[in-house]
């Protein structure tokens, strides 16, 4: 058989300088082995009774086969959440049985592979199937088709594709879903204050949000109060009011308004009932002049 010695692996240069300090080399090595024998299978029994050699579509079906591990690690937790189970232990498991698990990736392509010709000939012939693969994997790693570090660059990406949060929250994540998780629902996404619009310009991580808005609370009143008033009352002014609103709401009360509009609400409703309170105390002054003044 002609081996193509090609050795690009269909492994991107990135992928190929890639290194995960976190990954155990012994559990590297393992699944790197398990890669050449199921290449091997596959182009065997994609070929018997065929005018083709397994040499001859050993490029085409190692990327197939790349692609196909690749593809099938990334979506291993996704389908079992999707199933119901929890995602904390299924990522367990799958840092636990990293092997067993690609293994039966494997097992899974080369039996994918296998045409009409091959299923036949495996029941009626199954030693010298066995011989031919062996041969075609010992021919190929005789020509470096696949070499052994490219081979480890692979199973270093199919270990990782269950990775920390890039954002640095306590999430291990699919790697086909980091930038959707990174984006949506992380709770280190950084995002601007709610009170953004109204001046304050602060980001920070999402889950930070509530105690930003405790410990700005008075400076987001202030925000509001300019804009609810605009030109027409002094700093001074809104100081006093944001005073007088401290001491009518608890703070946490006010810290529970988490945007412009339910703190604005909140001011106005408040403002109302001071409104009221202040017509009420200048009816009372008032009313006990006129008595005064009758007497």
């Amino acid at each position: 058989m002609d081996v193509p010695q090609s050795d690009c692996g269909f492994v991107k240069e990135s992928e190929l300088l890639f290194h995960c300090n976190q990954c155990d080399k012994e559990l590297v090595r393992k699944i790197a082995q398990l890669l050449l024998p199921g290449l091997a299978t596959a182009c065997v029994d994609n070929t018997t009774g065929l005018f083709k050699t397994p040499a001859s579509v050993a490029v085409v079906v190692r990327k197939e086969m790349v692609d196909y591990l690749k593809q099938r690690s990334q979506m291993y937790v996704t389908e079992a959440v999707g199933q119901g189970d929890d995602i904390a232990n299924t990522v367990e498991e799958f840092s636990d049985e990293p092997t067993e698990i690609i293994s039966g990736f494997v097992d899974d392509f080369a039996s994918s592979k296998r045409n009409l010709f091959s299923r036949v000939s495996g029941w009626l012939s199954g030693e010298s199937r066995e011989d031919k693969i062996d041969d075609f994997a010992q021919e190929m790693e005789t020509n470096v088709f696949w070499s052994i570090d490219r081979r480890e660059a692979i199973a270093e990406i199919l270990i990782m594709n269950v990775i920390p949060c890039e954002q640095k929250c306590s999430e291990r994540i699919v790697r086909h879903d980091m930038d959707r998780h990174c984006i949506t629902i992380c709770p280190m996404k950084l995002v601007n204050c709610p009170f953004y619009q109204v001046g304050c310009h602060s980001a920070f991580p999402q889950c930070n949000l509530e105690k930003h808005c405790s410990e700005c609370l008075r400076s987001h009143l202030m925000y509001v109060l300019q804009v609810l008033h605009k030109q027409e009352a002094s700093v001074e002014e809104l100081r006093r009011r944001v005073q007088l609103l401290e001491k009518t709401h608890t703070l946490s009360e006010l810290s529970e308004a988490l945007d412009v509009r339910s703190l604005t609400l909140v001011i106005k409703e408040q403002e109302a009932k001071m409104k009221k309170l202040e017509r009420d105390l200048s009816n009372i002054r008032d009313n006990q002049k006129l008595a005064k003044n009758v007497k």
